[in-house]
């Protein structure tokens, strides 16, 4: 197995899980949640461990949850 395929195996990913509405919400937080693929309440979406990813949860922490997966 070459270095790269391990590198992703070991890739940190984080599920993010919209459990408040964006209703009533900036319009910015709420493309922000869109960005993330969140589309419905209490759905869930894994997302790679990225500064941009990060940096978009952190602007929408109120709205959402996040666990860090493998």
């Amino acid at each position: 197995m070459s270095a790269a395929k391990k590198a992703a195996k070991k890739e940190k990913r984080l599920r993010v899980t919209l459990i408040k509405s964006p209703i009533g919400q900036s319009y910015k937080q709420k493309r922000t949640v869109q960005a993330l693929g969140l589309r419905r309440m209490h759905q869930s979406v894994e997302q790679q461990d990225t500064p941009a990813i990060r940096g978009m949860v952190a602007k929408v922490s109120h709205l959402v949850t996040v666990e860090e997966v493998g």
